[in-house]
């Protein structure tokens, strides 16, 4: 059995679906370029048969791929497979995954059909992937709520029809270590084929228990481990990279296991998707956390005065968190700027540059380091946001703590290409600009969330704002950077409602096609 660990990434599907980590086309061409950098293995890059949008995005990330492997998710249907073969066929190294329920659970009241002919389904489903590609994943829903028996015939039945790999997922985060385990021993070694497959495990994080799960499946011969950036997906998420990643190469001593993943490389991947998501990284977070490094306890600064590895298994560096050096500034030309954001991984085309280059001549009349991290929020913030049904041009805020003097905000905009302006008054700075935006254009969102993040340290940090607005039955999330707080603060509202916008324009249009 080999020792290498495959690394599957789902960020670009799974990791989607957890709310508001919508991204747009060249968001997701961002993040597919830095798993490539990253070293990770095989990137499944979304759902071709969900929508055309999907469809498309998973057809350009696998048309620049160059080395890694490009899958895309199916379910066992002939359209959908032949949807998905269509997306990914471009990529140098194409992979189909398809999925069907096996738990008694699914099939019953998912399904609504026996095994029996839940067995025919995979066979054809399996076989006609098979016939595009021989690199076939089948993943068998809700395995860790399966009956064991009935899971070894549905692995034997999918590795005979074409599949390569063989997922067993923990759908719904309920499986315990040792259980899980056990779970994966068993089929191994119960399933007369399964030595012509590379088993994988795909853990959810319901329990928290992901990460150990996922462990805990590589020790009894799993090979492939399906994880995400940051951890994020449906409801509480998935596997995180990061974290797995250094286990096994922390506890090397431990797993025995080898795995390609430039571990130099996690921090900035998981800084370039937390800014793309407009999530902040929790201090407290596993391995690229602020905290994660930080030391405050007496007894635990004297010890790693004297030794570091006292207090920490591994080195800030060997994650990439390595201090940002000054490199663009105000006097910087134009083929500076250019050759700093293609070493960043960002290919900008002329008319990119230049937005980029004013912005950087800009933020560095206001800031006087420009640190990896601000110039990585200002290209995601000035070239790859959505195409503005709403943008915002100027604000201006007045506030005081003077008692009989409400804060005031001026907001002037482009509204579908008219400009329009307007004023109002608020509880507070940010109240009153909310309130001027909606007069403006008409609307009532309900803000749910409002979260304010330092970009990079220092009083002159880019603020990084994040919103959450809900109208109806849409939600959407907006995000805003810049070194004054409270433009950030309109441009992520901004950010927000041209969102939702386009979720209703979606919705109208679905509901046309279905009326």
């Amino acid at each position: 059995m080999s020792n290498r660990v495959l690394f599957f990434d789902t960020t670009l599907r799974d990791g989607e679906q957890s709310p508001g980590a919508t991204m747009n086309l060249q968001e997701k061409l961002r993040i597919a370029y830095q798993l490539e950098v990253l070293g990770v293995d095989i990137m499944e890059a979304g759902f071709p048969a969900s929508s055309q949008g999907d469809f498309e995005s998973v057809q350009r990330i696998a048309r620049q791929a160059k080395s890694i492997q490009v899958a895309g998710l199916c379910r066992c249907m002939d359209s959908d497979i032949d949807r998905c073969w269509e997306a990914v066929k471009d990529a140098r190294n194409p992979r189909i995954h398809t999925f069907l329920s096996t738990s008694p659970l699914h099939m019953k009241y998912k399904l609504r059909k026996d095994p029996e002919v839940v067995l025919q389904m995979i066979e054809a489903g399996v076989r006609r992937c098979a016939g595009y590609t021989d690199n076939v994943e089948f993943s068998a829903e809700d395995a860790s709520r399966s009956e064991r028996d009935f899971l070894c015939r549905v692995v034997e039945t999918a590795i005979r029809a074409g599949a390569t790999t063989i997922n067993l997922p923990d759908t719904v985060g309920y499986a315990q270590p040792q259980e899980f385990a056990d779970l994966i021993r068993y089929v191994i070694e119960n399933t007369p084929n399964s030595d012509k497959a590379i088993f994988s495990v795909h853990c959810h994080n319901d329990l928290g228990l992901a990460v150990a799960n996922t462990l805990a499946a590589l020790s009894v011969g799993a090979r492939q481990a399906e994880v995400t950036i940051s951890g994020i997906g449906e409801r509480a998420g998935n596997a995180a990279l990061e974290e797995l990643a250094m286990a096994l190469r922390v506890r090397k001593d431990y797993y025995g296991l080898e795995h390609g993943i430039v571990t130099e490389q996690l921090y900035p991947s998981c800084r370039l998707l937390s800014m793309t998501i407009g999530q902040p990284i929790p201090n407290n977070k596993a391995i690229v956390g602020a905290n994660a490094f930080a030391h405050e306890s007496g007894i635990h600064q004297d010890g790693m005065l004297k030794n570091r590895e006292t207090y920490e298994i591994m080195t800030p560096q060997s994650v990439g968190r390595n201090e940002s050096n000054l490199v663009i500034g105000k006097h910087s030309g134009r083929n500076a700027v250019r050759n700093k954001f293609e070493s960043l991984g960002y290919s900008l085309d002329d008319d990119q540059l230049q937005i980029v280059f004013e912005a950087v001549k800009a933020l560095a009349d206001r800031k006087k380091t420009l640190l990896d991290d601000d110039l990585m929020a200002l290209v995601q913030e000035e070239v790859y946001r959505m195409p503005d049904l709403y943008r915002l041009r100027h604000v201006s805020v007045q506030s005081s703590d003077a008692g009989g003097v409400p804060p005031t905000a001026a907001v002037l905009m482009d509204v579908d290409g008219m400009e329009k302006s307007g004023a109002g008054f608020g509880v507070g700075p940010v109240d009153a600009i909310f309130n001027v935006i909606n007069d403006m254009l008409g609307r009532e969102p309900q803000l749910e969330q409002y979260a304010v993040n330092a970009v990079t340290g220092g009083t002159d940090a880019l603020g990084e704002v994040t919103v959450r607005l809900r109208e109806g039955e849409f939600s959407a999330v907006g995000r805003g950077a810049h070194p004054d707080i409270l433009v950030a603060t309109a441009r992520a509202y901004v950010n927000a409602l041209n969102h939702l916008a386009k979720k209703e324009k979606e919705g109208e249009r679905l509901h046309c096609q279905h009326s």
